[in-house]
């Protein structure tokens, strides 16, 4: 049986927080490797190497890990900030049995939100609001006192001693002083 390398469906899950890149297994092979690049530059991150004596796994980053079963690979990248947005490359390597395969075999390309950035944009709209009540509402309270100033105001000329209404008053009052 020849080894076969097909171009597998990369199947990226988003669970629990955490990205699944799962691939499926090469086919009639003995032993493999399975990589995980970031970047245009692909610097390796998570790599699982499989053969028939052992499972080695090996991470370069504390935020990936992987998982292997006998019909698939996942690579978990955990707590993933916005520094994380890239394009990530999967790799295989077959060894045995011959002859040598080397290929990359997908590019996917991951976004993640910062989680940070939801709650300030958050608090941002409620301090917003906040501001726009209080400018409303003090607007409305200078309104107010405005009317009621100009209210007893004209309450206190009618009463004025030397008005016009009455000429004829013996009482010489001093006028109140007008702010």
């Amino acid at each position: 049986d020849q080894p076969h390398v097909s171009d597998p469906q990369v199947m990226v899950e988003f669970e629990n927080g955490n990205f699944n890149f799962t691939f499926p297994n090469p086919e009639n092979v003995s032993e493999f490797s399975m990589t995980l690049f970031k970047g245009h530059e692909k610097k390796e991150i998570c790599s699982l190497h499989l053969s028939e004596e052992r499972v080695i796994s090996k991470s370069n980053v504390t935020y990936c890990q992987t998982q292997n079963s006998s019909s698939s690979t996942t690579f978990i990248l955990k707590n993933l900030e916005r520094k994380h947005i890239d394009i990530y490359t999967y790799c295989l390597e077959i060894f045995l049995p011959p002859p040598y395969i080397d290929c990359c075999l997908k590019e996917t390309y991951l976004y993640v939100q910062d989680k940070e950035d939801c709650f300030s944009q958050g608090l941002i709209s409620w301090i917003i609001t906040g501001l726009i009540i209080f400018a409303i509402s003090s607007v409305c309270c200078v309104v107010a006192c405005c009317l009621r100033n100009k209210n007893q105001k004209c309450e206190s000329n009618s009463h004025e001693y030397n008005s016009e209404y009455m000429p004829m008053a013996a009482v010489n009052a001093a006028k109140k002083p007008r702010i």
